[in-house]
């Protein structure tokens, strides 16, 4: 088949696209700018587009005989920007896709939300039809498009919302690397109790379900929640961490409140220089809010299970961090 897949550079955009090559299927990679990345996924065989999820003429031009759309594009952690921008990218960009994924006839869209919408969760595990309670404008944006994803499956348009968990994996520079970095000093500030709920996923079994949702007879109309087999409380995590690393971790205990604090403090001081500062509510929320889901729904209806465990994802990040030099 070919498939546009937007947001083609991140980290789950690239891998998605590897898995797509290397299935035998034509590629159309949409991303907002030029980098080694493009290159190397023009390497590997796609078609590589520079432009905008919100340029309606960029968008259309790409979507020239696909059949199906992988959106995955969004803006996440972005700096500098009004939050605006976040309304214009995750919720008129997921809306420009749809319209010209319609008019063109594509036969599927897979829309990638977040487990985010439903912001702390006060009852775990939540399944898809737990509150949707988004706590940032990155998790409210993001759920305001899939009413927008739900107009178009009326209008004749097959659909499939997926909600990821944590996404993790070896080609990820960023999101687990912190946790990483700290363990192999030997020593984890733990800020509350410890017992926090984390829900992660491998990025191969994210992929697996991206790629199961592709199938005109699973998941159309519908939303779900992809993550890994086990959830576990967030001292845990980095215990495994540690074992995956072979390394001993001391995990002393702070207050979070006075880190709450700081998390505000930062961003706002942060922001005019458009650089991430050290720690944001988004980061901070990760020591109070559970993250603890139920993928049932995935199993019976997309056939979705996910086959890399926790431990086992974690030695093999580990063995990419330390290839690549992001840890000794």
């Amino acid at each position: 088949m070919k498939v546009l897949v937007t947001g083609a550079t991140g980290f789950t955009g690239k891998a998605l696209v590897r898995r797509l090559i290397d299935d035998g299927h034509r590629v159309v990679a949409l991303d907002y700018k030029e980098g080694y990345k493009t290159d190397e996924i023009r390497g590997w065989g796609a078609e590589v587009v520079i432009g905008s999820v919100t340029d309606r003429a960029i968008v259309d031009s790409c979507m020239d005989s696909v059949e199906v759309v992988q959106h995955l594009a969004a803006a996440f952690r972005e700096m500098n920007v009004p939050d605006s921008y976040y309304d214009e990218v995750n919720v008129g960009g997921t809306r420009t896709v749809l319209e010209a994924a319609h008019a063109h006839g594509v036969r599927k869209l897979i829309y990638c939300s977040t487990c985010g919408v439903h912001g702390n969760v006060e009852n775990p595990p939540a399944d898809e039809d737990a509150p949707i309670k988004p706590a940032d404008y990155y998790q409210r944006t993001k759920y305001q498009a899939e009413p927008i994803v739900a107009e178009f499956t009326s209008r004749g348009l097959n659909t499939t919302t997926v909600r990821p968990a944590a996404i993790y994996g070896p080609g990820d520079p960023e999101r687990f690397f912190l946790i990483f970095k700290r363990v192999a000093r030997g020593w984890f500030p733990m800020y509350g109790n410890g017992k926090t709920l984390y829900h992660p996923v491998y990025i191969d079994n994210l992929v697996d379900a991206l790629v199961l949702a592709m199938d005109d007879n699973r998941g159309n109309g519908r939303a779900f929640l992809i993550a890994d087999e086990e959830y576990v409380e967030i001292e845990d995590l980095v215990k495994r961490v540690a074992r995956a690393m072979n390394r001993e971790v001391r995990i002393p205990h702070f207050p979070v409140l006075p880190l709450v604090a700081a998390g505000h403090v930062c961003e706002k001081l942060w922001r005019p220089f458009g650089v991430a500062p050290p720690i944001f509510p988004r980061r901070v929320d990760w020591y109070r809010q559970n993250r603890a889901f139920n993928i049932d729904r995935a199993r019976r209806e997309l056939g979705y299970q996910p086959k890399v465990g926790l431990d086992d994802g974690l030695r093999r990040t580990y063995e990419w961090y330390r290839r690549e030099g992001f840890v000794a």
